[in-house]
């Protein structure tokens, strides 16, 4: 048998490592063939004008009274005007509908937001997000069509809940003035979670108007 130089013997050990090797496909990247490619944005633009708006426009709640109620008894409040399917470690979130006079406002910060008084006692009754940073997904908590199982995982949840932020700015907080704000008139539907402690109640909306100056 003729003697084999090193390098013929390195290619024959490659040869059978190709042969005991399995080639496996590359997955998909783009749903071709398997489920399709979760996209957050697309799937908040899609329902947020056949869904998401008429939901919370006839689930909210004049502010005071869902503020009372939610003092009073979370749950009963919850079940009225919020979300009853929700996960069980979750605070209630409550939808509302609310008008009241603007007493102070930060939009120096990407967490802007206006301070609105609502019982006419000119002090700030809650605080409402108008971007174009948005905190927290009260939005997406308050849907009683949208469920965590609905979803792959965890990241896919948050994906979805920041993907309602982003619309909201987009389509309804950026358009909102920015300047001389103190004493307009706020109109705003949104949801916000219950806090506990003496924090003034935050809600996201998905409905805002603020009117002219006075």
């Amino acid at each position: 048998m003729p003697k084999l130089h090193s390098w013929q013997i390195l290619a024959v050990a490659a040869t059978l490592a190709l042969v005991g090797c399995k080639i496996l496909p590359t997955p998909p990247k783009d749903g071709a063939g398997g489920a399709p490619v979760f996209d957050p944005d697309k799937m908040a633009a899609e329902m947020w004008t056949s869904k998401v708006i008429p939901y919370l426009d006839g689930k909210a709640g004049p502010f005071a009274e869902v503020a009372a109620l939610a003092k009073a008894d979370p749950e009963a409040a919850g079940a009225k005007y919020g979300n009853p399917r929700k996960q069980s470690n979750s605070p209630w979130t409550y939808a509302v509908r609310l008008e009241g006079t603007i007493v102070g406002f930060n939009t120096q910060s990407r967490n802007g937001n206006i301070e609105v008084d609502v019982d006419g006692d000119a002090k700030a009754d809650l605080r409402v997000q108008i971007g174009p940073a948005i905190q927290g997904t009260a939005i997406r908590d308050t849907l009683d069509f949208v469920n965590f199982n609905d979803f792959t995982n965890q990241i896919e949840f948050a994906q979805f809940g920041k993907a309602l932020n982003t619309h909201a700015d987009k389509t309804v907080l950026s358009k909102l003035p920015r300047q001389d704000l103190e004493g307009r008139r706020a109109r705003v539907v949104g949801a916000y979670p219950l806090k506990a402690g003496a924090d003034l109640p935050v809600v996201t909306p998905v409905e805002a108007d603020i009117g002219p100056r006075p």
